[in-house]
């Protein structure tokens, strides 16, 4: 009889959900009820997003990983979390010393499995990480990122797996973040590396969006793997993965060895889960990712970033219905826009090499695919804005496409002067330690326990400024405030109308980050920017975007006069919202 063993992916549970993650109290509550549920083998309990998370809502997660671990490495439930290889836990590319330091780290916080994956699938950004993870003592599950098309074949994967294992990966994970993994593919998937592979454990992940994921764990049982990832109520299903007594009975009944389910304990872990809920966490989870939709078959996009994107579709869809009122045009349900969404995520995917949909990939094509429908929705063509991490992602800078580029995106590629990228990723960052370690001493910050202080800034270097200056829990309240607000006013935001405008002829500068505006160098002037009434020719720097990972700039989609300002100094804006005003104009010689 076989034995399956379960893991409980309760920091991606959260994370596919909403926008933050629970506090280390809230840790500290639940923890030992897991425990005493007696049913799981390994928990999920860091990586990804969720240390950013912690700094976010200005609390140092280095406890919060310490305290949470600790529990479970006294209980001898394996505790494991998820490694983006080249980026480490954040969007862009880590200098190697960085990544090399993370694995040093979080073994002495007492994390035993790393699991690490390339959004491109790229062997070449997970293998130095495999090496550094066994040298710092951890165990190296190098994943697969699952996803269907001519590219992501049965063949592609059992060929990927065997390169991970030549690189000396521990255990092998198929990483289905979408839950768009044909069951049948997934089985012979796992079957071919357990034939060639018996010693070698397999774990399977996947989102239950579009439906697949029980299906899919009963084939990849059949197949022989070792570990399936659950999830439990009230945050199971939906965007987020099949519940544990789900697929306990399932594997029962088909005659496998599975542990007990306390059931008691269980009752209590969704109680307080529920309660973290209402304390804070269920004002960023939006409604929509409870529930499974077969719309995501198609586009694939994945479970775990359908929070941030429902938050961007809300500025987009804010100015194409202001832009449509202003034309006496049918105003976009948000279904329907939506569904635009989906059908355009699905038509540029190949033209844009096949990345898997996965952190931050599918940030990129989705951004793209956003700002594409925006912009045909008003008459202009598609590709008229690509941000800089997506070019990066085209150009090859963050590793080799699966699939083959669209002739018109080179064609683009060149008009616009950029030059494709063929080398290994890693040389494009070179190691930046010592600049952390010195600014550390300047500031007389603590490097802590286990270098752990210096790794946060080094990792997370602008939300850590922010949590050491007290900004970013001065920002968390304020946003908890203010969705508090919105709840209870059952969402009701007031759209303005451009006809009220006094200049009808004006066309929006519309962000595709959220972030910060920063106009010019003047950062604490509140006054009207410099550049308003400014002529400005097409391509030209407008403003910049201080995002949570960078400096992004924005340029104008044209030439002509800027003529009026939405945005101030300093202020938020949202994916979609407008940051200016342009009035189109002939340049005179």
């Amino acid at each position: 009889m076989k034995e399956i063993k379960f893991s409980l992916v309760y920091r991606d549970m959260w994370q596919a959900s909403g926008k933050y993650v629970p506090r280390i109290d809230q840790l500290e509550k639940i923890a030992p009820v897991i425990i005493d549920m007696g049913c799981f083998a390994r928990v999920e309990t860091n990586g990804g997003a969720a240390e950013q998370v912690n700094l976010l809502y200005g609390e140092n997660p280095n406890p919060s990983v310490r305290r949470f671990t600790s529990f479970f490495n006294k209980a001898g439930i394996q505790t494991h979390m998820l490694d983006r290889g080249l980026n480490a836990l954040r969007m862009n590319p880590v200098p190697s010393d960085v990544r090399q330091l993370m694995y040093k780290v979080k073994k002495a916080q007492g994390v035993d499995i790393t699991r690490i994956f390339c959004g491109l699938n790229d062997v070449r950004n997970i293998a130095p990480s495999i090496r550094y993870a066994k040298a710092a003592g951890m165990i190296a599950q190098a994943a697969m990122c699952i996803t269907y098309s001519k590219v992501h074949t049965a063949e592609y994967y059992i060929n990927m797996a065997e390169q991970l294992i030549a690189e000396g990966a521990d255990e092998i994970c198929l990483k289905d973040m979408a839950g768009i993994g044909r069951p049948i593919m997934l089985g012979k998937i796992v079957k071919a590396i357990k034939t060639a592979h018996p010693d070698i454990p397999v774990q399977y992940h996947g989102h239950t969006g579009p439906g697949f994921s029980v299906a899919s764990m009963l084939e990849v049982a059949k197949a022989g793997v070792d570990y399936l990832d659950v999830a439990m109520e009230p945050l199971s299903w939906g965007m987020v993965h099949p519940d544990v007594i789900t697929i306990q009975a399932m594997l029962k009944d088909a005659g496998f060895k599975v542990a007990e389910i306390n059931m008691n304990a269980y009752m209590e872990a969704r109680r307080l889960s529920q309660s973290f809920m209402d304390d804070f966490l269920g004002y960023f989870i939006n409604e929509r990712n409870s529930k499974m939709t077969s719309l995501l078959v198609g586009c694939g996009l994945p479970g775990g970033m359908m929070g941030s994107l429902m938050a961007d579709l809300k500025g987009v869809h804010e100015n194409i219905n202001s832009f449509l009122k202003k034309e006496n045009k049918p105003e976009l349900s948000q279904d329907e826009l939506l569904v635009k969404l989906f059908d355009e995520v699905e038509y540029i995917w190949p033209k844009l090499g096949n990345p898997p949909l996965v952190t931050p990939f599918s940030q990129y094509v989705k951004n793209i695919a956003l700002m594409n429908v925006m912009f045909m929705e008003k008459g202009q063509p598609r590709w008229s804005m690509i941000d800089k991490n997506s070019w990066d992602m085209i150009l090859g800078k963050a590793g080799k496409l699966p699939g083959t580029l669209a002739p018109e995106i080179i064609e683009l590629a060149k008009k616009n002067g950029y030059e494709f990228f063929e080398g290994n990723p890693q040389d494009n960052y070179p190691d930046e330690l010592p600049r952390f370690i010195k600014e550390m001493e300047e500031n007389g910050w603590e490097r802590g326990q286990d270098d752990e202080e210096l790794f946060e800034f080094a990792m997370h270097e602008k939300q850590y400024r922010d949590y050491k200056s007290g900004a970013a829990k001065e920002r968390f309240n304020k946003e908890l405030d203010a969705a508090i607000k919105a709840k209870y006013a059952n969402g009701n935001v007031e759209v303005p109308d451009l006809r009220a405008l006094k200049y009808p002829n004006a066309e929006p500068i519309v962000s595709p980050y959220t972030g910060r505006v920063i106009w010019e160098l003047a950062f604490n002037e509140v006054s009207m920017p410099p550049i308003h009434g400014k002529f400005v020719e097409e391509y030209e720097t407008v403003c910049n975007i201080e995002t949570k990972y960078g400096i992004e700039t924005i340029g104008s989609f044209c030439d002509g006069n800027i003529i009026a300002i939405e945005k101030k100094q300093g202020q938020m804006v949202r994916k979609g919202e407008a940051i200016a005003y342009i009035e189109r104009k002939v340049k005179s010689n």
